[in-house]
């Protein structure tokens, strides 16, 4: 408080000349909403007369009041005009992203998250949860939006000090005591709940004995409260107290020892910025299985621990593909890696920073052929360079994760299994402008469907994208190519960057301006010429499609992979165990190249895969 002997006096010349003009500043406040008023010509010339009067009073201020008491005038001036304008009213805010534009949020940068979790041993109870955020504010923020929903908040801080929230769609807005300025430490204590219950759009996935995360596109802020974009990458530390007999694994490595108890509480914390979409926890009655990898990578699998003998087989060829892609891309980016395996019917696999998720039954079913299971290990070990250490800037240059990962999964194929490239491409090329008219261009995909979020991983993300690689590497060479995908991991290593830093780095390295070729590549609704393979043409879009005849069985010892195997296909195996006859015929497809749904445990609507429809007859890998 301050003592009224030294409270600041300000002259009644003052109060009038501030008062009156300010009485004129809040009478337009009134009448600033235009389409309310039938003469605009009159609002205009209200506008300028109050103008004039404003100016008319601040002059009578400097004619007839010392500076130091006129300062106090003006300022009482100003803050009476900030409040009568006042800050807009609290809603999503989004940062503009071409497909999510409510997603993400501006005015701060994430850099780290700390996420402590109470599991009670049910996975379909809401768990209690404390989610610490530190940030740095890049703006003036009287309100800060956090991407949160499915959950109850308990209480909010920031800053230290507990601060008002109010819910507005899927954001949540909080209000601190103090505005924050830009530059300035931001500080948020959010104690919530995390509810597993519920479907749709994933976030948390209930396992047989557990609980598994699978956030992509934007199912973390189902979890925790979060700057859901990956744009924001920050670090991460976990810390999950479960019941005994459960064991928890999560992104990175063990930073405490777990100490066994009435509860166990485990902690993990990642080396390296991950944005929110590659989150995992995983909860179970699990086995971690250690080994060593390339360059003495710490490689750990999480696996039913009931299963641990039977996964064996598979989980013994890790260490191989992370030297296979090592020889491709250079060094891996993270600290460690590892596959996990999941007892749920996600129906994807999906690439989670240092611990990549699959469903159970790809390894168990006899029905998968070791050439397909491998590509698809392989394809979900790429992202870990292309997506998660090279995250996208927005989520339409999801294309350069899911191209890359489709092209090293076939260029394994083409290695290891006698798969040839040029044929898988062939057939892409000759699907691509049905996929382009049904999905969008591979750099500007249409919007997800409503309520269907991750309806954007159509096929002309996956392989529509790859082929999008392959004419690149036809049009610059082999060689140039290869230093292309090198650098790229190199350059933007632990960052954001996006389809304009792609082609900016291909034309420097290349010696070529690619500007014209990547606009008709990426944005074109119809697929340009393949450069070297003036012979190749697209199916129009339009025209009917016919189902090829079957045909007689090769035995399995003459048979090839399928060359047309598409990510984007019905990932359940067929009900029947009699292997299609034509191994490369392609199964009867939808307009937008997936496969019907015909198989009675197939969901309509789920996220497109990156399992085709299992083909038994390809050739056999030795066990182990």
């Amino acid at each position: 408080m301050t003592p009224s002997s030294r409270r600041p006096v300000i002259a009644r010349p003052v109060a009038r000349a501030v008062l009156r003009p300010l009485a004129a500043v809040l009478r337009l406040q009134a009448v600033r909403d235009l389409s309310a008023v039938p003469d605009r010509a009159a609002v205009r010339r209200l506008s300028v007369a109050r103008r004039l009067s404003v100016v008319r009073g601040l002059s009578a201020v400097r004619r007839r009041v010392p500076a130091s008491r006129r300062t106090a005038g003006l300022g009482l001036l100003a803050v009476a005009t900030l409040v009568a304008a006042g800050p807009p009213p609290p809603g999503p805010a989004g940062i503009g992203d071409p497909l999510f534009p409510a997603l993400g949020n501006p005015g701060y940068d994430v850099t780290s998250y700390d996420i402590d979790l109470n599991y009670s041993g049910h996975n379909d109870r809401p768990m209690e949860a404390v989610t610490k955020i530190k940030a740095r504010a890049t703006g003036n923020l009287d309100r800060v939006n956090l991407d949160f929903t499915h959950g109850t908040v308990r209480s909010v801080q920031v800053n230290g000090r507990p601060a008002k929230y109010e819910t507005r769609g899927e954001d949540l807005v909080l209000t601190p005591r103090r505005p924050v300025r830009p530059g300035s430490p931001l500080r948020i204590v959010v104690r919530h709940t995390s509810d597993p219950r519920g479907g749709g759009d994933d976030g948390w996935v209930r396992t047989e004995d557990g609980l598994v995360m699978a956030n992509q596109a934007d199912a973390a802020h189902r979890v925790f409260p979060c700057n859901d974009h990956p744009a924001d990458k920050a670090l991460f530390t976990f810390h999950v107290t479960a019941p005994p007999g459960l064991t928890v694994v999560a992104n990175g490595l063990p930073a405490r020892r777990a100490v066994p108890g009435p509860a166990t509480t485990w902690t993990y914390r990642g080396a390296h910025p991950m944005a929110t979409e590659l989150a995992q926890v995983s909860i179970g009655r699990s086995a971690v299985l250690h080994r060593t990898g390339p360059d003495g990578l710490p490689v750990r699998d999480v696996v039913p621990a009931a299963d641990r003998e039977k996964m064996a087989r598979w989980l013994t060829k890790t260490p191989g593909h992370l030297k296979w892609m090592r020889g491709k891309v250079g060094r891996y980016p993270f600290e460690t890696y590892g596959v996990l395996i999941a007892k749920a019917q996600t129906g994807f696999e999906l690439e989670t920073q240092t611990l990549s998720l699959f469903e159970h039954r790809l390894f168990s079913d006899p029905r998968y052929p070791t050439w397909y299971v491998e590509s698809v290990m392989v394809h979900e070990l790429a992202h870990q360079w292309f997506g998660n250490s090279v995250s996208p800037r927005v989520w339409s240059d999801v294309w350069l994760n899911e191209a890359h990962a489709t092209w090293y999964e076939q260029l394994f194929l083409q290695e290891h299994f006698k798969a040839p490239m040029v044929e898988r491409m062939r057939n892409a090329y000759r699907s691509s402008d049905r996929w382009r008219a049904t999905g969008g261009p591979p750099a500007a995909p249409k919007a997800p469907a409503p309520g269907k979020k991750i309806s954007i991983f159509r096929p002309v993300i996956y392989d529509g994208s790859a082929l999008v690689l392959y004419a690149l590497r036809e049009k610059i060479g082999a060689d140039a190519f290869d230093r292309l995908e090198r650098s790229w991991v190199t350059r933007h290593r632990d960052g954001v960057a996006g389809t304009a830093d792609f082609v900016a780095l291909a034309s420097r390295i290349s010696g070529q301006d690619l500007s014209a070729f990547f606009r008709s590549w990426l944005y074109d609704t119809k697929t340009p010429p393949m450069p070297g393979h003036a012979d190749w043409k697209s199916d129009d879009p339009q025209a009917p499609q016919q189902a090829k005849p079957p045909q007689q069985a090769k035995p399995p010892q003459q048979a090839k992979p399928p060359q047309q195997v598409k990510p984007s296909q019905e990932t359940r195996p067929p009900q029947q165990t009699t292997p299609q006859t034509d191994p490369a015929a392609k199964p009867d497809t939808e307009p937008d190249g997936t496969k019907p749904a015909t198989d009675p445990e197939a969901t309509p609507g789920t996220r497109p895969t990156t399992k085709p429809v299992p083909r038994p007859t390809g050739p056999q890998a030795p066990a182990g």
